[in-house]
């Protein structure tokens, strides 16, 4: 199968373009700004008709939070029209897309894990854009699919987010301040942008197209998270809950964004381990894991 992988040096999108190739032996072609610019249709019409592919997957996403609020026409350029013209070449290709969106699309109201059927109502312009970007989809061509996430970190720096991804960040902190402090009162359901590749593999192998939520198993609050990164590392540090307010939220984020993978499961096709082995994994690849550092 020939894939096109939209974002493919980014921090989910290298992880995709090894899992399709490296794992799954498909042929991918990895496109990045400089090969197509999503929020113009006719630079994504050029990139794709010439490369024909069976697949587009787009992890492209103005994901900065303050960012999107700063700038609502570019964040809705990027995902929601971005989206949309992406869809409507998949649809003149006659090929399937599959897109990445995110947890915000949901208010943290119901504090219970959230599934496919649920109401989305999302609190900023990232959450309202991203929203637009699957509504565009879902109206435009049938053959998609739609993944929820949340939480993700991945070995590729993030540029979007200033190079570290949480668990990176926990360490460098730890390291130079030998103390931290995290707020207590979000609850996410971490995930690895290798573990998430792997389920995006599996689930171009169907013609199950829809929505799906793609989270590790579990939750936690952002100090439990770190909690057990240090835990893991064995790093010596002194972790405490930061006070709701030491840390104000300059945009409105949902309290609890769990994820249920209820559609995954309904169809025998969810790949993820808990939260914790996701952690794991990627600390011992990274060499950071205290069992790795024994050895």
């Amino acid at each position: 199968m020939k894939v096109a992988v939209v974002g493919a040096n980014g921090q989910l999108g290298t992880d995709v373009m090894r899992a399709f190739f490296a794992d799954n032996g498909d042929e991918v072609c990895g496109l990045t700004h400089s090969d197509i610019e999503v929020t113009n249709f006719d630079s994504v019409s050029r990139a794709l008709r010439e490369l024909a592919p069976h697949l587009i997957v787009n992890t492209v996403a103005m994901h900065h939070v303050e960012s999107c609020e700063r700038e609502p026409e570019r964040a809705f350029a990027v995902n929601g029209l971005g989206a949309r013209n992406l869809a409507l070449m998949a649809l003149k290709l006659g090929t399937a897309l599959m897109h990445v969106s995110t947890d915000y699309v949901f208010d943290g109201s119901k504090a219970s894990p959230y599934v496919e059927e649920d109401a989305s109502r999302p609190l900023n312009v990232y959450g309202i854009t991203k929203l637009a970007g699957e509504h565009f989809i879902r109206c435009t061509t049938e053959k998609h699919f739609i993944i929820r996430t949340s939480a993700l970190y991945g070995k590729r720096p993030c540029r979007g987010k200033g190079g570290l991804n949480f668990v990176e960040l926990m360490l460098k902190l730890g390291r130079e301040r030998g103390e931290v402090r995290v707020v207590d009162d979000e609850v996410v359901g971490p995930t690895s942008t290798e573990e998430l590749a792997r389920q995006m593999v599996a689930l171009s192998h169907s013609d199950y197209y829809g929505l799906y939520n793609a989270t590790a198993e579990g939750s936690c609050s952002w100090y439990e998270f770190a909690r057990e990164i240090f835990a893991v590392t064995d790093t010596r540090v002194r972790l405490e809950v930061a006070s709701p307010d030491e840390f104000p939220a300059k945009v409105p984020r949902p309290k609890y964004s769990v994820l249920e993978n209820r559609a995954l499961k309904l169809r025998g096709l969810n790949m993820f381990g808990t939260w914790q082995d996701g952690l794991r994994e990627y600390l011992n690849v990274r060499g950071l894991s205290a069992t790795v550092q024994a050895k």
